[in-house]
């Protein structure tokens, strides 16, 4: 294999709370569907129905990213880690909440200890789209109660008790794995997360027919932490036309937007890990010169998420002015080492 940056074809989740907003990401919808969720780069056991990204181009295509590692791992992960079950160590999503998501959690380290069935899920939400007014919901105030928000739930009183704030474009949440969380009405975001599908619903704005898992909830959710205090805003970096605004670094993952101020050339750098881009505006071509063969070419427009493997070297990507982009690296396994 000569490394290329890969595509995949979306994966589109129909959701009660979906809309039609990732028309306008380059998808393509089907017809009277409310679509919540595309699934951009999915790597999930195989017990998870539509769990798998395929490769949409190049000498790849047609493989899923799990066969692909399979064959290539070196050359895709690098020094990257699996997951215990030998898949890629991100969920790459765009969510599309025309409608309220339930208010949610995801398994604490404590439950998953106890419960090994389930996985831990943190994530992160980057807003690309945002309503007057919409709201995002991440944590319950540090002084209700666990008892306290057992009752609101039944009484239906319950979002009373979280924690909402603005959602502004550009602004990036981070929900730690045990965080009670929702995303309000009229919010488009691009969800970067650990790869699992474990959420237990507390409250679902008043719909019937979904389950919900309270009791299971209650031994996740976070109570009594201090309010979590206001973040700086990141300070961008400007130089050769490009702006970087660095977003989140987690144990996870890092978060970091690139603008192109104007037409821009940009060296795809990857530092021996594989990294995610994720097209919000704009376009860009990716060419990668190869040592034996003509170069690789791969187009980039509105809405695309591509992997750049570990050994990919000698790539520029040409980025039309106003091109804005997400990119998504692993932690470096050496980071905190004394050389």
């Amino acid at each position: 294999m000569k490394p290329y940056p890969l595509i995949f074809d979306p994966i589109l989740k129909p959701k009660v709370w979906g809309g039609r907003f990732l028309a306008q990401l380059g998808k393509s919808l089907p017809a009277d569907a409310t679509i919540g969720e595309s699934w951009e780069l999915a790597d999930l056991p195989s017990s998870i129905p539509e769990g798998r990204s395929v490769i949409a181009n190049g000498s790849l295509a047609g493989w899923s990213l799990r066969e692909a590692i399979g064959e290539h791992e070196k050359q895709i992960m690098g020094a990257g880690s699996l997951t215990s079950d030998g898949g890629f160590p991100l969920l790459i999503k765009f969510l599309d909440a025309r409608e309220d998501l339930s208010v949610q959690v995801h398994p604490s380290e404590e439950y998953v200890r106890e419960h090994p069935e389930s996985h831990l899920k943190s994530e992160a939400w980057v807003v690309i789209a945002a309503e007057p007014g919409a709201t995002i919901y991440r944590g319950v105030k540090p002084e209700v109660t666990a008892e306290q928000f057992a009752l609101h739930i039944d009484s239906g009183t319950v979002v009373d008790d979280l924690i909402a704030v603005p959602a502004k474009i550009g602004e990036c949440h981070y929900l730690p794995s045990g965080t009670c969380h929702a995303l309000g009405a009229g919010i488009v975001v691009a969800e970067i997360q650990t790869p699992s599908d474990t959420t237990f619903r507390v409250y679902d704005w008043g719909r019937t027919g979904r389950e919900l898992h309270v009791a299971q909830a209650l031994q996740c959710i976070k109570f009594g932490e201090p309010a979590e205090a206001v973040a700086e805003p990141p300070v961008p970096i400007e130089a050769a036309g490009m702006r970087t605004i660095p977003l989140l670094k987690s144990e996870h993952f890092v978060v970091e937007q690139l603008d192109a101020l104007t037409d821009a050339i940009l060296p795809v750098v990857t530092s021996g890990l594989p990294v995610v881009w994720m097209i919000l505006s704009g376009q860009a071509r990716i060419t990668s010169f190869q040592a034996s063969a003509d170069s690789i070419e791969v187009d980039l427009p509105i809405g695309t998420t591509a992997l750049m493997p570990a050994a990919l070297e000698n790539a520029l990507a040409r980025l039309v002015g106003e091109t804005s982009l997400l990119r998504i690296s692993l932690p470096s396994p050496m980071e905190g080492l004394i050389a």
